[in-house]
This record gives C-alpha cells, sequence and structure tokens, in this order.
C-alpha cells in the first residue's frame, strides 16, 4: 500500500467547482485540513467542471497541469479536496507518478494523529480498515493478475483474498470491541440518571473554541489549539450550576462540511453522548462572516446521528475577535435562545450560566407523578430508567413517585402506555445570578 502522507509532506491541492456546490470558503477549509495533518502546501490547482471524470475525476488536460505542479514544485503527494474512487485513485498515480489522496483519506489521517483514547483508538482504525478495504488492489501492482486462463494465474489474486480475509476479521473484532465500550457508555449514562445528574453536551463547527469554554467552565485541562479537529475524543466534567445543582458536561468532535458518512457512522458511539444529552451548547464563531452556513452544516450533521430534536443553546463566542457586546438574547415567550460570550477571556460567561439554568429547569422536570394501580408496568418502566427518585402508596394503591427527568421523556412514556399525565412540580430554588467568575 502506498503510506499516507508525512509530517512536512510538500503537497499540491486540488478542488474542483461543481454547478451549485461553489463556496468560496470550501477551498480555505480544505487548505486547513491540510495543514492540520501536518502537509505543506505548495500549490493549488482549481478547475471547474459538470461532472467527474470517471477515469481521472479531472479531465486529461487539468489532469497533465497538475502534474506539471508535482514536477515543478518536487512535491510528494497530490490531495483532492473531494471523494475520489479506487479506481480514479489509481489512475491519477499513475499519472502523478505520486501518491494521491482524497479528502476522506485526508480527514482520517488528521483523526489518527488526535485520537487518545483507546475508544477513540478503535474508532479511527475502523473507519479506516473501511475505507482502505476497497483500494487494496492499488498496493498489490507489483505482483500479476488472475486472468482466467491456464497458466496464467499468479500470486497477486490470492494475496489480494487474503488480505481481505484479514480485514474482514480485524473489522468483526473491533466492532466486538466497540460494542463493548458502548455498553460501558450506556451504564455510565444510567449511573448518572441515578444519580439525577443531567447531561449537557457541547457541539458546534470544528475550531469554535468549543474545549477553551470547556476549559473555563470545568476549570480542566483539554487540549486546545487553532486548528481542526484540535479535540477529538469526548470529554466529560461534573459542574455546578447556580440555582439548578450538578450537571455533566460533555465536549465532543467539532463538525465540518462534507464530513464522509463513514466516520459519522464509525464515530456514532462517541456522538451518542450528543444524542442522550437534554440540552446542546452549539457554540459559533461570531468572528465567521459565514457563522450562518456554518450553523446549518453542523444541524445537518445533528440531524444525521438523531439529534435534531434536543433543545439548543446558540452561543456566539468569541466576541473579543468580532468587537460584540456581551448579552442575552430572548425569544418571544422569554426562553433564553443565544449568548454572546468570549470563552477566552470570559466575558458574558455569567449570562451563559444563566441561560443554561433557566433552559434545564425547564426541560428537565422534577416533582411528583401520581399512578393509578393498574399503572404497573409504567412504575417498573420509570424504575428501570433510574428516573425514581422516591415513592409511596396510599390505601387505595396508588403511587406518588418523586422523579426528575427530561420532560419529552416522560410525556413520551405515558403516551406510549395510554397512562393520564399527572404530575405535580417541586418549586426550585431561586435563581441565583450568576458572578462573573466560571464553576
Amino acid at each position: 500500500m502506498f503510506e499516507r502522507p508525512r509530517s512536512g509532506e510538500r503537497a499540491v491541492l486540488v478542488h474542483v467547482d461543481f454547478p451549485g456546490e461553489s463556496d468560496p470558503d470550501d477551498l480555505l477549509e480544505f487548505t486547513e485540513l491540510v495543514i492540520s495533518a501536518g502537509a505543506t502546501p505548495v500549490a493549488t490547482i482549481t478547475a471547474s467542471r459538470h461532472r467527474p471524470d470517471a477515469r481521472l475525476f479531472v479531465g486529461s488536460g487539468k489532469a497533465e497541469d497538475i502534474h506539471q505542479a508535482v514536477t515543478l514544485e518536487e512535491a510528494d503527494v497530490v490531495i483532492f479536496n473531494h471523494t475520489l474512487s479506487p479506481s480514479q485513485e489509481r489512475n491519477l498515480e499513475r499519472v502523478f507518478s505520486c501518491r494521491v489522496l482524497d479528502r476522506t483519506g485526508l480527514i482520517l489521517d488528521i483523526f489518527a494523529q488526535r485520537a487518545r483514547s483507546f475508544e477513540g483508538k478503535l474508532q479511527v482504525e475502523l473507519a479506516q480498515l473501511q475505507h482502505l478495504s476497497t483500494r487494496l488492489v492499488r498496493g498489490w501492482t507489483h505482483l500479476e493478475r488472475q486472468k482466467g486462463g491456464i497458466g496464467l494465474r499468479g500470486p497477486g489474486e490470492t494475496q489480494l483474498e487474503t488480505d481481505r480475509r484479514l480485514l474482514a476479521e480485524r473489522i468483526k473484532t473491533i466492532h466486538k470491541r466497540l460494542e463493548k465500550v458502548r455498553r460501558q457508555r450506556e451504564q455510565g449514562r444510567r449511573a448518572r440518571s441515578r444519580a439525577e445528574l443531567p447531561t449537557l453536551s457541547l457541539v458546534g463547527y470544528t475550531n469554535a473554541g468549543k474545549s477553551t469554554l470547556f476549559n473555563r467552565l470545568c476549570d480542566a485541562e483539554v487540549y486546545v489549539a487553532d486548528q481542526l479537529f484540535a479535540t477529538l475524543d469526548p470529554t466529560l466534567r461534573r459542574i455546578r450550576l447556580p440555582g439548578l445543582g450538578p450537571v455533566v458536561l460533555a465536549d465532543t468532535v467539532g463538525f465540518i462540511r462534507k464530513l464522509p458518512h463513514d466516520l459519522v457512522a464509525a464515530f456514532r458511539s462517541t456522538l451518542e453522548e450528543t444524542r442522550q444529552a437534554q440540552l446542546l451548547l452549539h457554540l459559533v464563531d461570531a468572528h465567521d462572516p459565514e457563522r450562518q452556513t456554518r450553523i446549518e452544516q453542523v444541524n445537518e450533521v445533528l440531524a444525521e446521528i438523531g439529534a435534531e430534536e434536543i433543545p439548543q443553546l446558540l452561543v456566539y463566542n468569541k466576541i473579543d475577535q468580532s468587537g460584540e457586546a456581551p448579552q442575552l438574547q430572548r425569544d418571544a415567550e422569554g426562553r433564553p435562545t443565544r449568548v454572546w460570550i468570549s470563552a477566552a477571556s470570559g466575558a458574558g460567561l455569567d449570562l451563559l450560566l444563566q441561560a443554561i439554568t433557566e433552559l434545564f429547569q425547564e426541560s428537565v422536570l422534577h416533582g411528583w407523578l401520581q399512578l393509578a394501580p393498574a399503572a404497573g408496568r409504567l412504575r417498573a418502566r420509570l424504575h428501570s430508567l433510574g428516573e425514581v427518585l422516591k415513592e409511596s402508596v396510599d390505601e387505595q394503591g396508588e403511587w406518588s413517585i418523586e422523579v426528575r427527568a427530561p420532560r419529552d421523556e416522560l410525556e413520551r412514556l405515558f403516551r406510549k402506555e395510554g397512562v393520564e399525565f399527572r404530575f405535580t412540580p417541586i418549586e426550585p430554588p431561586a435563581l441565583v445570578a450568576a458572578g462573573g467568575q466560571a464553576p
């Protein structure tokens, strides 16, 4: 197999505009991805086409231009800002006489560099092997091919079959290990539920400042850098909010446009923390002129992992760069919808904490449920979810159950069982105005 790019390698970048897909920031983000991988861009070739060429993705004339750039700049690798088929990669490598990498392979390389936890490394390896399984033929061109005639069968096909079998076995093993990790994470979530700890998840476009905010709120030391995918593995910490109590804060991987589907599938267990959260802090770079587009792209990924229905609070970060003042914006019903802060300087964090507390008090119900004696299955379901804090039964056999759980989850359970939702809330303590210091 051809090796992936090594740090400091000279790279020629290729970007093709297709009708309806032109975005000037797409090329800028692609360049940042290449730099994040450790390569050095030495030339950028752009083109416009109505559709990809089946053999070379670009036309033969543009392929010759790229070859000249590779020769002139003494480049080690050509990186395409698109997904290439295995045959296109093979054909392009023959033309350029150097390695060719597509967007998916580039992102996989970055993920492999960033993964630190056992789970993260397994997820990266799984995505790499799935990507590699269709490209095995490229590495065995020095062996004979099975040609279908007597005396013409060589060792190449046998080696490919062996590699495919070994890959399939390794992928199966990784799936089993990830399933075990997934069960362990589920146990952790149930334990947090029994401990009455709601979960708050940080999401957003990569490099929006999630890890900086995480460190500010938790006094943690999560790795922070001005680069794409600086943080890959999820990190969870317990923090205390004024007027609400302890919650779990989760920092997850950042999103980018056109995130490969294989990566979304491989990292589904990591993103499960986002799906199980009661509230999402959607961080946005306030200094980014394309911030609205970034918001839409993050929402697309959230929809893909099944987290589009979870309540969001938009947090516009980096106001120290955009020149805006800290503020808390509300909708017509008075609910917090947007907060403007600077995670780096701490400006506006008091407003952020106030907004989070208000939204949690609204989305997480704490009070008493009244269940008739015939609702035993619903009561058992509440216990199995770890939502019950206390319970008592009167002389008529009616249960009074104290719970603390997301409103939508409780209402869904009652609808499913066809039981009337009778709930008496316990009044929360008065909201204490947050000070200027993070907890």
